[in-house]
């Protein structure tokens, strides 16, 4: 038997261990939840879980539905969470690209020139010695090889790769979670626009009103049926419904700004129309909460947090291997000659195989600092991966609660709008009459215009709130009910 074939069987035994590793095995940690919600469930809600429904069919507004898929288009929050995946997954390929030999082709010329002494010394005074003369030598060679090729006998490499992996599974989670997020910003903001357009309008109408009154206090007083301090309080309210204006038109272009940033784009299509009320079934479905534990599946911020422990642990394995050897290959097949044209002649083959193997004896105690570097940041992964899932109940639960008491808040606060509408115009009759005074009609405008402002703002609550619950389920990150479950490239 060769020298070389003596050292296959090593080389296939030790190829076939290193499939070991020192990683912990990974538990899942308990999940900090309650068995349930407080907050009574929808009897209307579908049993369909909110990850599962596509975001085309929880917003029936086609107009919503195209800023949406504008904004997944052209978002640059969102490209960069997908820009990021792509790096990660790059880095896993890198470091996968460890396990298996890297086996590259070389060829190289090699010139010495050795003075005259010092090539006659080396060579003796034999036969074929020029004394006095530079001696030039040239040494071809060519041929395949690998480089310092670890056995990865303790798994350190494995584990690199599987924190690596871990860490491409967290970003693309992130992905996914930016995509929610940016689906219910965008809801939201639209819903805002809307809401505050609407009251632009209610106040514009009030101002209108109070104008046409004020004209009229300005008549009588000049007739004498009224007095200063009726057009004075009259002036008031025009004024207060000046700055009201003024408001809600500031904030009316403050909301399209953030939509437009949110869309990515330059600015807002031309053919949006934001003129109309809120309305109240934009959203189609009625969302089932389902158990908590469902949390830990459907929400991908929860699922990035768990992948960034699962990283964490993998690199526990990494730190205990360094406690052991490493034992690294080196090898290269192929043919040398003194002459060019005799490289590949026969009996020019050479070859050369060189495993190192390296012992760790002292290293300043680094290999257990790291050790211990890698159990604290797992335990920091355990209490962040905690502190998602406890954000995540309450962020549904929050959601529920609000759920709660909206419909019935909305409903009281139609009943007051119509109930001050109502006073509003007794009290004017009863000033044009001369029963009471403007100051009743002051008043009953006040109250009427607050009235319609919550109503308003009760409304955009309510909508906000179903997306906001929407999102905190999970829901959010595909377009179709199809399309539910999660797809990650395959790296």
């Amino acid at each position: 038997m060769s020298k070389t074939n003596r050292y296959l069987p090593m080389l296939a035994a030790a190829l076939l261990s290193s499939g070991c590793t020192m990683i912990p095995d990974y538990q899942r940690p308990a999940a900090p939840l309650a068995a349930g919600y407080e907050a009574a469930t929808d009897p209307a809600a579908t049993q369909q879980a909110a990850a599962d429904i596509g975001w085309r069919a929880f917003f029936t507004d086609p107009q919503l539905r195209g800023l949406i898929e504008t904004a997944l288009k052209n978002n640059r929050d969102l490209r960069v969470a997908a820009l990021n995946v792509e790096a990660a997954r790059a880095q896993y390929r890198i470091q996968r690209g460890a396990l298996l030999p890297g086996i590259d082709a070389s060829g190289s010329e090699q010139v010495n020139k050795l003075p005259s002494g010092v090539a006659a010394s080396s060579a003796g005074t034999g036969a074929g010695t020029a004394v006095g003369t530079d001696d030039i030598t040239r040494y071809y060679s060519a041929g395949v090889g690998i480089t310092a090729y670890e056995l990865d006998l303790f798994g350190r490499v494995r584990s690199l790769n599987q924190a690596r992996l871990a860490d491409y599974l967290a970003l693309d989670a992130t992905r996914r979670s930016a995509q929610i997020s940016l689906v219910a910003e965008v809801a939201n903001a639209y819903f805002a626009l809307i809401a505050d357009q609407r009251l632009l309008a209610v106040t514009r109408t009030t101002l209108e009103s109070q104008q046409a009154t004020l004209e009229l206090s300005q008549k009588r007083l000049a007739a004498g049926a009224t007095d200063a301090l009726t057009l004075r309080q009259v002036e008031t309210s025009v004024y207060t419904a000046k700055a009201s204006l003024a408001q809600y038109t500031r904030q009316l272009q403050l909301d399209r700004n953030a939509l437009t940033q949110l869309l990515g784009v330059p600015a807002l299509p031309a053919e949006l129309h934001i003129d109309g009320g809120l309305d109240e079934d934009a959203l189609a479905a009625r969302l089932a909460p389902g158990l908590p534990s469902e949390l830990l599946t459907r929400r991908p911020d929860v699922l990035a947090a768990e992948q960034q422990l699962i990283a964490a642990n993998a690199n526990i394995g990494a730190a205990r291997a360094a406690f052991f050897p490493r034992i690294s290959l080196t090898g290269n097949y192929g043919t040398a000659s003194s002459e060019l044209d005799g490289l590949f002649d026969d009996g020019s083959s050479a070859w050369s195989f060189a495993p190192t193997i390296s012992i760790p004896i002292f290293s300043g105690g680094a290999n257990r600092a790291n050790l211990d570097l890698a159990k604290l940041q797992k335990d920091i992964g355990i209490a962040r991966y905690e502190q998602a899932i406890q954000a995540a109940f309450r962020e549904v639960a929050d959601g529920l609660a609000s759920r709660a008491t909206l419909d019935q808040e909305l409903a009281a606060q139609q009943g007051l709008v119509e109930s001050t509408g109502g006073s509003l115009k007794l009290a004017s009759l009863r000033f044009e009459r001369g029963v009471d005074s403007y100051l009743s009609v002051l008043d009953s405008q006040r109250s009427q215009f607050a009235a319609q402002q919550s109503l308003e703002t009760l409304k955009l609550a309510r909508l906000q709130n179903l997306v906001t619950l929407y999102k905190a389920l999970g829901g959010g990150w595909s377009s179709s009910d199809s399309d539910s479950q999660a797809r990650i490239r395959n790296p």
